[in-house]
């Protein structure tokens, strides 16, 4: 007998459809074990202990969320489990993956996040071949961490390391990892390793805190960095174009994120950017930003730079034991060509 943690907390796999409306349902998820239960060889030979966290549409979530979240996992006996499953939407899906990665940095057993890219009773819907995934993952007794196993459309299933998902790709409902290098293929009722990253982890003890003072810059051109509110903040997290650059004109021009690096300099507030691959040769214009005092987060997604920084200003106190932190490659972040 399997004994799995389910907790459900919304989104699309717990939504229908109405009146081209789609929102979320308790009975929608309920649906899906009454589907499992039918339709899974062994179902017999697996206990659910379920839980209704919540019933929110992901694009909802807030960091708090996480923090809630994280307290109901633990106020479990986690011994008492082979896995946990948790139900969850796909728009931020890839940071609730991160935060998860991160805090439970040394779990030791199964914990995957289970989404559908259309709501259950679509009959396109990849929820349900999503879930009998994660139940097979804990049933096989593969490797613990966050995993977050998900079917493109027309593809094979994927099974991704939490903290190296990146979100859906724009108009589509795809998920890649880092590098396009997911942890495994399941074929067949099979799991394939296929993971081609290399990681290390330094497990840390954490405290349930995520900072709701971190302001995230998204870089576009045209953007005036005079129109952004520098007020009520701990930090800045600033996005890079895919090769690691941003806009480097000179610092007293708006548009520059040189400007906004110096107004952040006189507030006593730090920039750091990411994501960025660490290599001897990189643009000039990142070059302009190093020499400036820009801090960059190394070799990682921006989901996971997000939800560490989140993580660093809740946990620690100062400067130095942030920028430990973020050095420290706790759950395997940090992707080592």
């Amino acid at each position: 007998m399997k004994n799995i943690l389910l907790i459900m907390t919304g989104g699309t796999i717990g939504s229908t459809l109405k009146k081209n409306t789609v929102d979320t349902s308790d009975a929608a998820t309920y649906s899906l074990l009454q589907r499992f239960n039918a339709d899974y060889p062994s179902a017999d030979q697996i206990h659910f202990k379920t839980r209704q966290l919540t019933s929110i549409l992901s694009e909802n979530i807030q960091p708090e969320f996480w923090q809630i979240l994280i307290q109901a996992i633990e106020s479990e006996t986690i011994e008492n489990y082979d896995g946990i499953i948790i139900t969850h939407g796909t728009d931020t899906l890839a940071f609730t993956a991160a935060a998860l990665g991160l805090y439970f940095n040394a779990i030791n057993i199964p914990l995957l996040l289970v989404s559908s890219h259309l709501p259950l009773q679509h009959p396109d819907a990849n929820g349900f071949h999503n879930f009998m995934c994660a139940v097979d993952y804990i049933v096989q007794n593969q490797p613990a961490g966050v995993f977050v196993p998900y079917q493109n459309p027309g593809h094979d299933m994927t099974v991704h390391r939490g903290i190296h998902l990146l979100s859906s790709l724009p108009l589509s409902s795809d998920f890649i990892s880092a590098r396009f290098s997911s942890d495994m293929r399941y074929e067949a009722g099979q799991f394939i390793h296929v993971n081609t990253i290399a990681y290390e982890q330094q497990p840390v003890r954490l405290k349930p805190i995520f900072s709701a003072r971190i302001l995230l810059i998204r870089p576009y051109p045209g953007l005036d960095y005079r129109n952004l509110k520098l007020t009520g903040i701990d930090c800045v997290l600033h996005d890079l174009y895919h090769s690691g650059t941003a806009c480097a004109l000179d610092e007293n021009n708006p548009q520059s994120a040189l400007y906004v690096l110096n107004q952040c300099q006189k507030q006593g507030l730090t920039v750091y950017f990411a994501p960025i691959e660490k290599r001897a040769a990189v643009y000039i214009t990142t070059r302009q930003l190093l020499e400036n005092g820009a801090e960059f987060i190394w070799d990682m997604t921006l989901e996971a730079a997000y939800a560490k920084l989140l993580l660093a200003f809740g946990n620690f106190d100062s400067d130095p034991t942030r920028r430990q932190f973020l050095d420290t490659n706790i759950a395997g972040e940090k992707i080592i060509s």
